[in-house]
C-alpha cells in the first residue's frame, strides 16, 4: 500500500473518515455532543480542518482511501482567517453556551501545550475509515508521513485524544512529552514528540485504527 497527498476532489472522503472515526473519540464526542443528540455538525466542524490544512498540501492519504492525516508544517496555522470566523459561527449555532466556552478553552490547552516546542510538523487529525480498520493502515500512512518529514530533518508532534492509540504512536517513535486534561471531564489528551528518525529503541510495524 502506498500513500499521497490529497487534492481538492478528496476533502469529502477526508473530512467523512475524520468524522466517522472521531464520533466516539473520548475528548471529540463530549467536545462536540449537542443538547438534542445529534451529529450533523460534525463533518461541518472536522472539514474547517481539513480546508486548513489543504492550504499546505499536508493532507495525506492512503492510496485505497483507507485512512488520512492531515498535517501542518511548522509555523503552519490550523485555519484560515475566514475558517477561524466559520468555526466561530458553527460552533455558537450548534452548541449550548458551556459547551461553547469550554470548547474556547479546549483550543487554548491544545495551543498552549504546541507553545514554546521546536518548529515540527503537527499531526493534527489521523484516522482509519471503519470499513478498513484492523488492517494496519493507520500505521502505514502515518510511517510514510513520517519518512517525509524525517527527510526534510524535521521532527513531528501530536496530541492523542484517545490513550488506546498511544501504544501505536510509540511504536512511530513518538513519546509521551507532557498533556493536559479536557474541559467537560478529566480525560487526558498525551502530549506526544518524535525527533527525526524517531525515539531510539521504539518498536516498528503493528496495525490498529485511529480516530
Amino acid at each position: 500500500m502506498g500513500s499521497r497527498p490529497a487534492d481538492p476532489t478528496d476533502l469529502d472522503h477526508v473530512t467523512n473518515t475524520i468524522a466517522l472515526a472521531f464520533a466516539t473519540d473520548p475528548v471529540w464526542e463530549v467536545a462536540l455532543r449537542r443538547p438534542d443528540g445529534l451529529t450533523d455538525h460534525h463533518a461541518g466542524y472536522w472539514r474547517l480542518f481539513v480546508d486548513g490544512a489543504m492550504r499546505y498540501g499536508t493532507v495525506r492519504m492512503a492510496d485505497d482511501r483507507g485512512a488520512v492525516s492531515v498535517w501542518l508544517p511548522p509555523n503552519g496555522t490550523e485555519l484560515s482567517d475566514e475558517g477561524g470566523v466559520e468555526l466561530e459561527r458553527l460552533i455558537e449555532a450548534t452548541l449550548d453556551p458551556r459547551s461553547v466556552s469550554a470548547m474556547r478553552e479546549l483550543y487554548g490547552r491544545f495551543e498552549a501545550s504546541r507553545t514554546g516546542r521546536p518548529a515540527h510538523y503537527y499531526l493534527s487529525l489521523l484516522a482509519t475509515h471503519p470499513d478498513h480498520r484492523g488492517r494496519g493502515v493507520g500505521q502505514r500512512l502515518l510511517a510514510d508521513d513520517l519518512a517525509l518529514w524525517d527527510a526534510e530533518g524535521i521532527p513531528a508532534y501530536l496530541e492523542s485524544t484517545n490513550h488506546l492509540n498511544d501504544h501505536r504512536y510509540e511504536r512511530a517513535g513518538f513519546r509521551p512529552d507532557g498533556g493536559f486534561a479536557a474541559v467537560l471531564d478529566d480525560t487526558w489528551i498525551t502530549a506526544m514528540w518524535r525527533p527525526v528518525g524517531g525515539t531510539p529503541g521504539a518498536q516498528s510495524g503493528g496495525s490498529g485504527s485511529y480516530g
